[in-house]
C-alpha cells in the first residue's frame, strides 16, 4: 500500500512522530493490493445478474422464505438496481458486493416478517426514552456513541447485529457456539480490512463496534446507506423527497424485535442521517434525548471525500476525486441545512449539543451531560466501563490520515467555508460550547 507514515530523526534513528500521520500518496492513481487484484480478476471471471428478482430469489433461497410483507419497498429496490445498471463504470466487483448485500438485507426483511408473523405481541415493545446520536459524517458520533454504549445500562447495535439482526434458522449456531452472524461479519471485516487497510485509520468499525442504526432500514431499502455504497444520485434525490416516516417506523418496529429477544431495553444509537429527518425522528421517537454534535463542515467533508475517494479504488478502474468530493460537499450541505432549518424541534430539555473540539478534550464531561440529561445516575461502574473502553481503544491506534483538500480535490478551504456561512451564523465559529 503506498502510504507514508511522517517521520522524524532523533538520535540518528527513524521514529514514528507522535501525531502518527498517514499520507496516502496513492489516492488518486492506485496502487491496489493483492486483495482487491484477485478480488477484481474474480469477478470479472464471474458476472453477476444484478436485478431486482435476481436479489429477492437469493434472498428467498438462502432463508428459505417467502413472505417479504409489504410490497411498498419494491419500487425503491427497483430504481437502485437500475441505476447500478446504469453506472457502466462500475466494476463486476462492486456489482458482485452490491447484489450480496442487497441480497442480505432482502433475507433480512424475510426474517424480521416471520418474526412478527410469529411473535404478534413485538408491537407491544415500547421504545423508552432512547438516546440518539445525530451529526455529520466524521464529526465524532461513532466515537461518542462507543462511549455511552459502554455503559451496560444501555444497549447498542454492533456491527455484526446490525449486519444481521436476526439469526437464519437455515445457518443455526454450530458446535462451537458461535453465532454464524458473527462470524460473517468477522470474515467480513477482514477482508474489508486486506483490500483497504488504511480504512481502519479513517473509519474503524470492527465486528464488535457499535455502529448506525440505519442499517436497520436497510431491509426496507430507504436510507442513505446505499449512497456510501455506490453512487446514486437519482435515486438520493427520489429518496430524500418522500416522507420517510414509514420508514422510521420500520426501524422502530426492528429494535422492538430486538428486545423482545433480550434486553437491555433502554437504546443508545446513532446515525448522521437523521440531520435531514429531525421533524420525523420526534414523531418516532417523541421521549428521545437527542445528542446532536457540531464540527466544521470542511473538516468533516475532506474526511469523508478522502475516505469514500480510498473505496473508489475497487469499484470503478479510474477515479473520480472530484465528483466524490462534489458529492459529498453538496450532501453535507443538504444534511446541515435541514438540521439548521429543524433543530428546535427537540427542546433543550431533550437535547445535548456536543462540539468536536470540546469532545476530544474532555469525553467524560460530554457523557455526564447526557447521562444527566437522559435521566441516568452518574455512577463509578459506569464510569469504570467507560474509561474501560477508552483504555483498549485509543484513538489514533492505526494512525491518523493527513488530509490536504486542495491537493487532492483541487478544492479551497476557504472557498467551501463561504458555502457554509449559513452554518457558522447559526451555530458560531466552531459551534455550540459545553452548557
Amino acid at each position: 500500500m503506498a502510504a507514508r507514515a511522517c517521520r522524524e530523526t532523533r538520535t540518528g534513528s527513524w521514529r514514528r512522530s507522535v501525531s502518527n500521520k498517514i499520507e496516502i500518496t496513492d489516492l488518486l492513481n492506485p496502487v491496489l493490493s493483492d486483495a482487491v487484484k484477485g478480488g477484481l480478476a474474480y469477478a470479472a471471471a464471474n458476472p453477476i445478474e444484478l436485478s431486482v428478482e435476481a436479489i429477492l430469489g437469493k434472498a428467498r433461497k438462502d432463508t428459505g422464505l417467502t413472505d417479504f410483507g409489504p410490497d411498498d419497498f419494491r419500487p425503491r429496490l427497483t430504481r437502485l438496481v437500475d441505476e447500478w445498471n446504469g453506472d457502466t463504470r462500475m466494476t463486476a466487483l462492486n456489482r458482485m458486493i452490491l447484489f450480496d448485500v442487497a441480497s442480505r438485507h432482502a433475507a433480512n426483511r424475510l426474517l424480521i416478517q416471520d418474526y412478527l408473523k410469529k411473535h404478534p405481541d413485538v408491537h407491544d415493545e415500547v421504545i423508552d426514552r432512547p438516546i440518539i446520536v445525530v451529526g455529520l459524517p466524521r464529526s465524532g458520533t461513532t466515537h461518542l456513541l462507543n462511549l455511552l454504549a459502554a455503559d451496560s445500562r444501555l444497549r447498542s447495535l454492533p456491527m455484526w447485529e446490525g449486519n444481521e439482526p436476526l439469526p437464519n434458522p437455515l445457518k443455526p449456531i454450530g458446535p462451537d457456539g458461535i453465532d454464524p452472524r458473527y462470524t460473517r461479519a468477522v470474515a467480513e471485516h477482514e477482508a474489508a480490512m486486506a483490500s483497504s487497510p488504511l480504512t481502519a485509520a479513517m473509519h474503524l468499525v470492527g465486528p464488535d463496534d457499535f455502529d448506525e442504526d440505519l442499517f436497520l432500514m436497510c431491509p426496507d431499502f430507504a436510507t442513505y446507506f446505499w449512497e456510501w455504497m455506490s453512487r446514486v444520485p437519482k435515486w438520493r434525490d427520489f429518496h430524500t423527497s418522500t416522507d420517510q416516516t414509514s420508514h422510521y417506523e420500520y426501524q422502530r418496529t426492528v429494535l422492538k424485535i430486538l428486545q423482545h429477544k433480550r434486553g437491555p431495553t433502554r437504546w443508545v444509537n446513532k446515525c448522521p442521517q437523521h440531520l435531514e429527518q429531525l421533524p420525523v425522528l420526534k414523531k418516532v421517537y417523541p421521549d428521545a434525548i437527542v445528542v446532536m454534535t457540531y464540527r466544521d463542515p470542511v473538516d468533516a467533508i475532506q474526511s469523508a471525500a478522502t475516505m469514500m475517494t480510498y473505496a473508489e479504488r475497487a469499484r470503478y478502474p479510474d477515479i473520480d476525486a472530484r465528483w466524490v468530493f462534489d458529492y459529498w460537499a453538496d450532501r453535507v450541505e443538504q444534511l446541515l441545512r435541514a438540521s439548521v432549518q429543524d433543530r428546535d424541534v427537540w427542546p433543550e430539555a431533550q437535547r445535548v449539543d456536543v462540539p468536536f473540539e470540546a469532545l476530544m478534550k474532555d469525553e467524560m464531561s460530554f457523557v455526564h451531560a447526557v447521562q444527566r440529561k437522559a435521566g441516568l445516575p452518574l455512577s463509578d461502574k459506569a464510569d469504570a466501563e467507560i474509561r474501560h473502553f477508552v483504555d483498549t481503544h485509543p484513538r489514533g491506534k492505526h494512525g491518523q490520515v493527513s488530509y490536504n483538500i486542495e491537493r487532492d480535490f483541487g478544492a479551497s478551504r476557504d472557498e467551501l467555508r463561504k458555502r457554509f456561512a449559513f452554518y457558522f451564523d447559526a451555530y458560531g465559529p466552531v459551534a455550540p460550547p459545553l452548557a
